[in-house]
């Protein structure tokens, strides 16, 4: 289940719009003037299996929160350099095919741990399917593509970009669902402020 921080804007309507395209057989939901406890038993009683929430500033998505339901865990991510279809001429449709993931560069355990989130937000695809997400890391920056492939020949693929593209990082990780945030325990926590800060990444083992 998608949706939004409250009064999203157009934008931010949009781009949850798009999300839903990127997960097969996810909901998009007007947030209206629901409490998040309201959200997550909804969510719970109907089954779902992952609550995403996007938020923004100023009409530019900037949060993105995963939080794994009926349990936990939840994940929080900064999103920054988002380009939406919206935003690129004459992009192809969609392929609605569960699409195979590539993962690249969670090598701590830390990596693997938000690589298990992440893909376990997708359905198993089938062999056939010419749809592909990936989900790459460099310096604790997860870059999300989506294409398409065709084979040209026995021996040659073209890939075609379908949108969107953004960039994630990861801030925290509690071990509750999102509406505990006052009472579930931190498993992990960005610090900004220490000084090896800059200097250490987390989500891959180099």
């Amino acid at each position: 289940m998608i949706t939004t921080s409250r009064d999203p804007s157009s934008r931010l309507k949009m781009f949850a719009k798009e999300l839903k395209l990127i997960f097969p057989g996810a909901q998009r939901m007007n947030r209206g003037r629901h409490e998040v406890g309201a959200l997550v038993r909804a969510c719970k009683a109907n089954g779902v299996t992952d609550l995403l929430v996007v938020h923004e500033h100023r009409g530019t998505p900037v949060g993105f929160i995963v939080s794994h339901l009926p349990f936990g865990p939840t994940a929080y991510f900064t999103l920054c350099n988002v380009v939406m279809r919206h935003d690129i001429p004459d992009l192809g449709t969609v392929s609605e095919a569960k699409p195979h993931l590539i993962m690249h560069g969670f090598s701590s355990r830390l990596g693997k741990r938000v690589s298990d989130i992440l893909r376990y937000l997708f359905p198993v695809p089938k062999d056939d399917s010419h749809r592909v997400i990936t989900f790459a890391n460099q310096d604790d920056y997860i870059s999300f593509r989506h294409h398409v492939y065709r084979k040209t020949d026995h021996r040659n693929v073209e890939l075609t970009e379908v949108g969107p593209r953004f960039e994630l990082k990861l801030y925290m990780i509690r071990l509750g669902t999102l509406e505990q945030e006052a009472t579930a325990d931190v498993e992990w926590r960005w610090h900004p402020y220490t000084n090896t800060a800059r200097k250490r990444v987390f989500l891959s083992a180099q």
